[in-house]
């Protein structure tokens, strides 16, 4: 299979100048940690020092289910995710909270729920109805998995024309961890065992039959390097159109800020479709998620927040959001020693 062209990586004459402007600054050497790491890959990926603050910041939520979910893999039934549309819309999920709090654009989307949403006027770039149950047969059909990665690929212009300076891909829909933990899976080499977590709370039991599900998947799955093949087998609708989100948001020279599982998963599947995708990826925090850290590591992305969430929907990626803004401020408004 012929590879394609790696994405033209972040500035590095602008990291290199960024890195001087801040040792620079009048604080002593290394005293802004992480905030200043940050600083540093905001000016890269602007290739501009200092960085601009990212005023404009737009989150797009993708909503769908997910097969495995009709087979005991969740703490929550099916119904839950059109519920939670409605509550996206309606600006009462949590992750519309935080975004509403911190001046971020967001945006949902139905890619796969299986209701109807009509009403909401969130389905323009619906896929299908569900994706399939991962253990048992793949979650898309390869016309499908197209669809769906040009549908992220689209929103992602359609945000970047509407001024987008970082941009934020959330999630919606009961039993994505599964197949979330299944794409790191194959993507790594890991067993089922390492990646799979208690989602959204499983006890043992239901862990240790998600786990049996997860190995069931990838050993359907097999052994195959080809990032499509893994994505239309083991991924769904909404993971995909998020993987094509942010391998466009890449391409066009637009950060991304990682959420949790889900997004870190399509992050990877970004980076294996897109070589060089993740350079342009920050990651928001760190989830409880084994597999969001396991992928972490593997991508060489450190978290700016570990708060022990687990709630995804971009909610980590936002609360993050404040701290990017001050790494860019501290770049701009911190005096140099040379200047006092």
């Amino acid at each position: 299979m012929n590879q394609p062209d790696p994405i033209t990586p972040p500035s590095a004459a602008a990291r290199a100048a960024a890195q001087e402007h801040l040792d620079a600054l009048a604080v002593p050497r290394g005293a802004l940690g992480r905030l200043g790491e940050l600083g540093v890959w905001l000016s890269a990926v602007q290739d501009q020092v200092p960085p601009a603050v990212p005023e404009n910041v737009r989150a797009v939520v993708f909503a769908g289910d997910h097969g495995v979910a009709e087979h005991a893999v969740s703490a929550y039934p099916r119904e839950i995710t059109p519920m939670m549309v409605r509550a996206f819309v309606a600006g009462t999920a949590g992750v519309a909270v935080l975004a509403r709090q911190h001046g971020v654009a967001l945006r949902v989307l139905d890619l796969a729920v299986d209701d109807d949403l009509d009403d909401l006027e969130v389905s323009a770039y619906k896929v299908r109805r569900g994706s399939g149950a991962i253990h048992l047969e793949d979650a898309l059909t390869a016309e499908e998995l197209d669809r769906s990665l040009e549908v992220g690929a689209t929103v992602a212009a359609e945000e970047i024309a509407a001024g987008a300076q970082l941009l934020i891909s959330g999630d919606m829909g009961i039993g994505n961890t599964t197949p979330a933990a299944a794409l790191i899976a194959a993507s790594f080499g890991l067993p089922a065992e390492l990646v799979v977590g208690r989602g959204t709370g499983v006890d043992d039991a239901g862990l240790a039959h998600k786990t049996a599900v997860i190995a069931q998947a990838l050993a359907r799955h097999g052994e195959n390097d080809d990032p499509r093949r893994t994505l239309a087998a083991l991924g769904s609708a909404d993971i995909a159109a998020s993987a094509g989100f942010m391998a466009a948001a890449a391409e066009a020279g637009v950060p991304v800020v990682l959420d949790g599982l889900i997004a870190v998963a399509a992050g990877v599947m970004a980076e294996r479709l897109t070589p060089g995708a993740a350079a342009w990826f920050v990651a928001g925090h760190r989830s409880t998620e084994p597999a969001q850290s396991l992928a972490l590591e593997k991508l060489g992305l450190a978290p700016v927040l570990d708060l022990d969430l687990r709630l995804g929907e971009g909610s980590g990626a936002v609360a993050a959001v404040p701290l990017l803004r001050s790494a860019a401020r501290l770049m701009n408004e911190v005096a140099r020693l040379d200047a006092l």
